[in-house]
C-alpha cells in the first residue's frame, strides 16, 4: 500500500512540474497556426509601401545603398503578392507571415539608419565666398535642369499595353509592360515623359470555367523607368479602353498633361472605346458570364498612383 502511495504522489508531482512546459508549447502551436486575416496583409502592402518611400529618399544620399535596399524590396512587395494568393487559396499560417513582416521592418530600418548615417557623416563645408555673377547663374540653371520632384498620391496617367493580357492563360506574378501615352507635369516641369515604361504584374486571376462563371483579373504597376533609371511605384487601374477608340486623339494627350493632373476626360470620353470589363479596386470583372477578361494589345489603361514617388526630373 505504501508503494502504491508512493507511486501515486510520484506521479502527481512529475505531472506538475511538465504543465508548465507542456502549457507553454501549446501556446508556441498556437501561436504558429494563429489565423492571419485580410487585414494583416493589408498592413504588409502598407509597410512596403512606406519602404519604398524611405528606399527612395536614400537614393538621393547613398545611391549605392539605396539599389541594394531596392533589389530586397523587389524580392518582399513579390513575397506579400504570394502570401496574398496563399491565403485567399489555402489559409497562411502566423509564422509564414511573420518572418516576411519582420524582413520588411528590418529593411526600412536599415535605410533609416542607411540616411542618419550617411547625414551624420557629411563633412562641414564652410560658407563659400560669393561667386560672380556669370556663375551663379550658370550654378542656379544647373540645380534647375535636374533635381528631385514629388509626384502626388492620386496623379493618373494612361498607358498602351505591349503585350495582351487574358484571364485564361495568365498566371499570378506574370510580369507585362506598358508605356505612358503622355507626360505627367508637376510644377511646370515633365516629370514622366510619354513613353516611359511601367512595370505591371498579375496580382490574382480567376479564369472563367464551366463552374465559375465569373472571371477575374486583378493588374497593379510597381514600376516607372525614367531616364533609364527604375522607380517604385504602387499603381492600381481604374479603367481601361481599347486601342482603336482612340483614333485622332493622341495629339491632345500629348498637349494635355498639364500640372500632373488627369487628362480631362480626353480618353474615356472617346465613344465605343470601353472594354466590355467592369472596374473595382484594381480588379477587372467580364461584363458577360462566362467570358474570359481580355485585354488587347494595345489596349490603355488608366493608372493611379496610390502613394507618392521622388522622381529626379531634368
Amino acid at each position: 500500500m505504501n508503494r502504491i502511495r508512493r507511486i501515486a504522489i510520484a506521479a502527481v508531482v512529475a505531472a506538475a512540474l511538465a504543465s508548465p512546459a507542456v502549457a507553454q508549447q501549446r501556446q508556441s502551436q498556437e501561436q504558429t497556426y494563429a489565423t492571419v486575416s485580410s487585414a494583416d496583409i493589408q498592413r504588409l502592402q502598407e509597410s512596403v509601401n512606406q519602404a519604398a518611400g524611405e528606399v527612395q529618399a536614400l537614393r538621393a544620399r547613398d545611391a549605392a545603398r539605396a539599389s541594394q535596399l531596392q533589389s530586397q524590396l523587389d524580392d518582399l512587395r513579390e513575397e506579400v503578392i504570394y502570401l496574398k494568393v496563399k491565403l485567399r487559396k489555402e489559409g497562411l499560417q502566423r509564422a509564414e507571415y511573420a518572418g516576411v513582416r519582420d524582413r520588411i521592418d528590418d529593411l526600412r530600418s536599415q535605410a533609416t539608419s542607411s540616411a542618419q548615417a550617411t547625414a551624420s557623416s557629411a563633412p562641414y563645408a564652410p560658407s563659400p565666398t560669393p561667386a560672380p555673377r556669370a556663375t551663379s547663374t550658370a550654378s542656379t540653371t544647373s540645380e534647375l535642369a535636374t533635381r528631385d520632384i514629388e509626384v502626388p498620391s492620386g496623379t493618373e496617367m494612361d498607358a498602351r499595353l505591349q503585350t495582351a493580357l487574358d484571364s485564361g492563360t495568365a498566371k499570378v506574378e506574370d510580369r507585362f509592360e506598358a508605356t505612358t501615352l503622355q507626360d505627367v507635369v508637376v510644377q511646370g516641369r515633365t516629370v514622366i515623359p510619354a513613353g516611359a515604361v511601367l512595370r505591371g504584374v498579375i496580382s490574382s486571376v480567376d479564369p472563367a470555367t464551366r463552374t465559375n462563371r465569373t472571371a477575374k483579373m486583378t493588374v497593379s504597376f510597381d514600376q516607372v523607368t525614367v531616364n533609364d533609371r527604375p522607380y517604385p511605384i504602387h499603381g492600381t487601374v481604374t479603367q481601361a479602353i481599347q486601342g482603336e477608340g482612340i483614333k485622332g486623339e493622341t495629339g491632345k494627350i500629348a498637349a494635355g498633361g498639364i500640372g500632373g493632373a488627369v487628362l480631362g476626360g480626353i480618353l474615356g470620353g472617346a465613344k465605343g472605346a470601353v472594354l466590355g470589363a467592369v472596374i473595382g479596386g484594381g480588379g477587372i470583372t467580364a461584363a458577360t458570364p462566362g467570358n474570359q477578361v481580355e485585354l488587347p494589345q494595345g489596349s490603355v489603361l488608366r493608372v493611379r498612383l496610390d502613394s507618392p514617388v521622388t522622381i529626379r526630373a531634368r
